[in-house]
């Protein structure tokens, strides 16, 4: 086997390759081996019509296709193997220049990583994201917490409020007809929710127990489901059951109902505090982002569309995967929001330039900087997650499989990147 390799532009390369002589004789014979079983003949019991026969019968050219594939895999691999400093990024596009019973010559042109001069990043000045926590933000988390641990009381002697939770049936037409979906028994709804098409729910705002009552809406024009999308349409509903919320007082009672504390005094410390500890974190990692955008911007790179493509096909698999979370399927997805693959891809593609981007210049200073993970930095991680996860090391150590353990050593590489950015540049 013969090759050349030839520098094109925009990050691509050409291989010359050539495969002559008894090196193809052999690729043939290989893919004779492996698909003769396949082959059947009269007077031959099957997989055992011999090489030559198949040749006088059919021509030499009868295992070029194959023969092709398993050339070009196996040599292609030893050609990447050889040359170290060679990095591609996808499969690579294969002219067959020439091909007979002597020879196979292609022209392969793949993609490669793009090569590109690493800007400033050491003596930038980013200017300090500051960490502070509202009075307002404190006494909306120990509402939350209040809301959570409430009661729901049963109304008997009063109409419909806004806030109380209710019980009903419905059944809704249009123009007097049915339609799919729209009838209901004992459905819960939250009165002020927005969980129902816009207006049904205050117009139930002043029913009462066993009363039964016509609600007019529209159907927003971008509704889910067109057939519905923009119409009116009148539900006759009746109110089965109303329940007000009952909040627990804020006192020292409820600070021992919901916390460790004894006193609410105590409980409120605590919140502020862990809200403080979560807004440090959020202003380090806007810093962060900000940095990384200072260095992103002093360098330039030319990024292939293959690396591009791969962060948009990444970008899409993640987000069909949320869609799975809440059980929808993704294609539902797509018809619910009106849009297709490509239009996503389009609009996404600036994000994934910037993500490729980001991530083509902080490799490169993980490898200029010479920052690598030790073993001993990796047990030691290992070693905070099982007792994080209440396990024996080494039952943690079982449970990792090469993902996970990917996973590890990513947070302690981007972990050690970052401090190396901090100490090197100026947040202040």
């Amino acid at each position: 086997m013969e090759y050349s390799i030839q520098k094109l532009e925009k990050s691509k390369v050409e291989i010359a390759l050539s495969v002559e002589g008894e090196e193809w004789t052999a690729c043939i014979k290989e893919v004779y081996n492996k698909n003769k079983h396949h082959y059947k003949m009269e007077g031959f019991r099957p997989g055992k019509v011999p090489f030559n026969v198949l040749v006088k019968r059919y021509g030499i050219e009868v295992f070029f296709e194959d023969a092709i594939d398993y050339a070009l895999n196996k040599y292609y691999g030893e050609i990447l193997d050889k040359e170290k400093d060679l990095e591609v990024i996808a499969r690579p596009d294969v002219d067959i220049k020439a091909i007979d019973s002597d020879c196979m010559k292609a022209v392969l042109t793949v993609a490669t990583y793009p090569e590109f001069e690493l800007g400033q990043y050491t003596g930038l000045e980013i200017k300090k994201v500051a960490a502070r926590v509202k009075k307002e933000e404190v006494d909306a988390e120990i509402t939350r917490a209040q809301e959570a641990n409430c009661r729901w009381v049963d109304v008997t002697d009063r109409a419909v409020e806004n806030g109380d939770k209710i019980i009903l049936d419905y059944s809704g037409a249009i123009d007097g007809v049915k339609f799919d979906g729209g009838t209901a028994e004992k459905q819960p709804l939250d009165i002020g929710s927005g969980q129902f098409i816009p207006g049904f729910e205050e117009q139930l705002i002043g029913a009462k127990i066993g009363e039964t009552k016509d609600v007019k809406v529209t159907f927003p024009q971008e509704y889910h489901a067109v057939d519905l999308a923009g119409k009116e349409a009148i539900f006759t509903c009746t109110i089965h059951e109303i329940k007000f919320k009952e909040l627990p007082a804020l006192d020292d009672e409820f600070a021992k109902d919901v916390s460790e504390f004894d006193t609410f005094a105590e409980y409120k410390a605590s919140v502020k505090a862990k809200l403080t500890e979560a807004a440090k974190e959020k202003a380090r990692y806007e810093e962060e982002n900000k940095l990384v955008e200072a260095i992103v911007k002093n360098t330039q790179i030319d990024i292939p569309d293959a690396l591009i493509e791969d962060e948009l096909d990444r970008m899409l698999a993640e987000l069909e995967g949320r869609m799975g979370m809440y059980g929808l399927r993704f294609e539902d997805y797509l018809k619910y929001t009106g849009t297709t693959v490509e239009a996503l891809r389009k609009e996404r593609r600036e994000d994934a330039v910037s993500s490729v981007h980001s991530r083509l210049v902080l490799e490169a200073i993980i490898k200029k900087e010479n920052l690598n993970v030790t073993p001993e930095e990796f047990n030691a991680e290992i070693e905070n997650l099982a007792k994080e996860a209440n396990k024996e090391v080494e039952e943690y150590k079982k449970s990792l499989n090469q993902q996970m353990a990917a996973s590890v050593m990513n947070k302690i590489m981007s972990d050690k990147l970052f401090d190396f950015l901090r100490k090197n540049n100026t947040i202040a």
